[in-house]
């Protein structure tokens, strides 16, 4: 029952206050989806990065200091919808530079990567200290096996020293001084848990209130008087906020729990042909920041651990000028990011295996998304482009069956 409550949540489209259904207003007043499935559709992730209408609600133009804080005005993402009365804070436009890689065999593939500008900036120009970063929403499977995952599991893996000498330095995320809130969710590793990435979300991206961020004006700032005087859905009934804990409680059980079919779009695979991918793989170095397993106790009731294959360390990395951006978040520096967990590639990708994939969507297939790679997996990188043919197809098989 609460997951089946908590999937309305998720997909329930929240309406701006005052509203005669007090349990579904309080939307924005600047917000840029209004529903948690926008961004997640079907609970995975986009599979382009525009569409008839424009700019997908999935990518998000995050924004900050070079000290971490928020622009003055605009806060940490630019919202480009508002309630009636409450100016959006601008829009989004995206064009593309692109570039051809060069693979040992004399063929090329073409990277592209997108340039962002906002336009119609409607609370004045941006502080010149700002920094601007793009994210694409994640698909939100496999988030409930991976809040379980031990803190001295991912440390286990961390060597920020590179001790060993293998060209890896993967850190861990540390949110505070005193190492006590290890950040795991999110491109930057920038949230603790499933809770405050969930929570963190409806604040910034649907702009409604919870126990975590409890403002029923979401991010608005001193700077927008016309956001901060619009009418909020806080209510009494529901503990003055606008998502109430018991909401929460159910639509993180639904988070936690959501998982995607087991096969894709893209017809089934030669097992054979998957399992030599896998060999190149490991063989690539691929493995040695996309750790394959993990033993948590999953479902939280379980009464004995379970395996699960995210393949990802969950620590920062650095990757390279070409995925580098000057905007800082949480622990990580602009270079440094997450290493994203594979699973479930198989349904960030269409029937012709082509989607919008690493941070921004910029790859639109594996291939891409491999050969953008740099800093810490450049060596992995140039092996695959050193492969023939047949290994990287294996490849690409392989991982479009996680």
């Amino acid at each position: 029952m609460e997951y089946t409550l908590g999937q309305s949540i998720f997909e329930r489209i929240w309406v701006s206050a005052p509203s005669s259904t007090e349990a579904a207003d309080g939307l924005g007043p600047l917000f840029n989806a209004r529903s948690c499935v926008a961004c997640h559709p079907a609970g995975a992730r986009p599979q382009s990065l525009v569409d008839e209408k424009g700019v997908v609600p999935s990518l998000l133009m995050r924004l900050g200091l070079a000290d971490g804080g928020p622009d003055p005005v605009y806060g940490v993402q630019l919202q480009n919808e508002g309630v009636a009365g409450v100016p959006a804070e601008g829009r989004v436009v995206l064009a593309f530079e692109a570039h051809e890689a060069r693979l040992a065999d004399g063929s090329g593939i073409e990277l592209r990567k997108p340039v962002a500008a906002m336009e119609a900036l409607a609370y004045g120009p941006l502080s010149p200290e700002t920094k601007t970063g793009l994210r694409i929403g994640p698909a939100i499977h496999g988030i409930g096996p991976l809040d379980r995952i031990a803190n001295d599991d991912i440390l286990a893996g961390a060597d920020p020293d590179d001790k060993d000498g293998d060209g890896i330095s993967g850190r861990p995320a540390w949110l505070d001084q005193e190492q006590t809130k290890l950040g795991r969710f999110g491109w930057k590793a920038v949230q603790p848990d499933m809770i405050n990435q969930n929570a963190h979300a409806f604040m910034a991206d649907l702009g409604l209130s919870t126990e975590l961020f409890p403002d029923p004006q979401g991010e608005c700032t001193t700077g927008q008087a016309a956001c901060r005087a619009a009418p909020s859905g806080a209510s009494p009934q529901y503990e003055n906020l606008e998502v109430s804990p018991l909401l929460m409680t159910v639509l993180d059980r639904f988070v936690a729990e959501a998982v995607l079919p087991a096969h894709g779009p893209q017809p089934p695979a030669d097992p054979a042909m998957v399992a030599r991918g896998k060999k190149v793989f490991a063989a690539a170095g691929c493995q040695a920041c996309h750790r394959e397993s993990y033993e948590v106790t999953w479902p939280v009731e379980a009464k004995a651990p379970r395996r699960i294959s995210p393949y990802s360390d969950l620590l920062l990395h650095d990757m390279g000028p070409g995925l580098a951006e000057f905007l800082p978040e949480g622990a990580a520096l602009g270079v440094e990011w997450r290493t994203a967990p594979l699973w479930g590639l198989r349904w960030a990708l269409d029937a012709k295996g082509e989607g919008a994939l690493l941070h921004d969507g910029r790859a639109r297939t594996l291939q891409e998304a491999i050969l953008w790679h740099g800093g810490e997996a450049q060596a992995a990188r140039d092996h695959v482009a050193g492969l023939s043919s047949d290994e990287r197809a294996a490849l690409v098989t392989f991982l479009s069956n996680l």
